[in-house]
């Protein structure tokens, strides 16, 4: 059985490894537009927390893709809402933010979780609330590019939809839904959730400064037609990101529900602890998830602190990440296909 499963795993999913050096920027996606500004931020007397906070802004600013910041990814009820973490590897500090309305800075507000707070995580209205008390401005996120993707969904009978086991039937109907008592389980491993870069996608960012200190941070607007109040993997330690000085750093992208489940960053780091390489570590973090989920798509990025990078990824055609240190003049985009 664990032949057959490597087997189907080793033709689901490419790897990809390098080394670098410090100080360091890697974010997912071809968005070198925020490893800029992440790696200006760390070349001037700023440290890691500042740079990750800059670039990660800088894709809640540029929209990147749609899928980060204000006007993306409306939900069932048409409305834009962000999640967002950061954490420092040198303290083990987090913040964190999910389900965030009406403010376009989420990252900015997962600082202030941070930094302000003995918490980890807000959500929702209060984590608003919040927000504004730290100074954040409170304005709408939607666009007329949301409700246009909103209206479009609405018009086609609410299609895709995330209800389950519930009436009238959701792959041909919109609520309100009641819930249908029924002895059968759904079977979660046959999910077949469209995950790509055009209904969901998480800009994850990891900073290593000159000092081997590690930062890992990540936003996003979440999952198209989301059910209102759904959180994905983006804000919870571990799913979305982790970082551990001495050790290194992880970010996921993806099928936030399914990896929620798994901790697959924190799988990556625990792994390396133990002497795995990046690429090793996610690998075998996705090999897990795929034991369950055969039909899952993600993406893994690791840095070791030894400045080794590793990526895996399985069910995008490809995946692309970006790359930044003092080596380059430039953002090097590197690509993993995920055939």
């Amino acid at each position: 059985m664990h032949k057959c499963l490597s087997i189907l795993f080793l033709l689901l999913m490419k790897m990809y490894s390098c080394k670098s050096s410090f100080p360091l920027v890697v974010n997912t996606w071809p968005w070198p537009q925020a490893t800029d500004a992440a790696w200006n931020v760390l070349k001037s007397p700023s440290t890691a927390l500042d740079a990750v906070v800059a670039g990660c802004a800088k894709c809640e600013e540029e929209q990147c893709d749609g899928s980060v910041g204000f006007g993306g990814s409306p939900d069932e009820s048409g409305e834009t809402t962000l999640d967002a973490m950061i954490m420092d590897g040198s303290t083990m500090d987090i913040g964190a933010v999910g389900c965030l309305r009406k403010v376009k800075n989420a990252i900015g507000v997962a600082r202030r979780v941070l930094e302000n707070t003995e918490h980890t995580l807000l959500v929702g209205e209060l984590a608003t609330e919040f927000a504004k008390e730290m100074g954040f401005k409170e304005e709408t996120l939607e666009t007329n590019h949301s409700r246009n993707i909103w209206q479009t969904w609405k018009d086609n009978n609410c299609q895709p939809n995330f209800h389950a086991n519930v009436k009238p039937d959701p792959k041909s109907s919109c609520g309100p839904y009641t819930p249908i008592m029924t002895q059968t389980k759904k079977v979660m491993s046959e999910r077949n959730v469209d995950i790509s870069q055009s209904n969901h996608d998480t800009i994850g960012m990891i900073v290593v400064d000159e000092k081997g200190n590690f930062v890992a941070g990540t936003s996003t607007n979440g999952l198209t037609h989301k059910i209102p109040g759904r959180v994905g993997d983006s804000p919870i330690p571990g799913a979305g990101a982790y970082a551990e000085n001495g050790v290194g750093a992880a970010v996921a992208t993806g099928d936030g529900d399914v990896m929620m489940r798994f901790l697959p960053a924190y799988q990556i780091v625990e792994l390396m602890h133990n002497g795995a390489t990046p690429t090793e570590a996610a690998s075998k973090a996705l090999e897990r998830i795929l034991k369950f989920y055969p039909k899952f798509n993600g993406a893994l990025v690791g840095v070791r602190n030894d400045g080794e990078i590793g990526a895996a990824c399985v069910g995008f055609p490809k995946f692309e990440f970006c790359v930044k240190n003092e080596t380059s003049a430039d953002t090097i985009i590197h690509g993993v296909d995920c055939k």
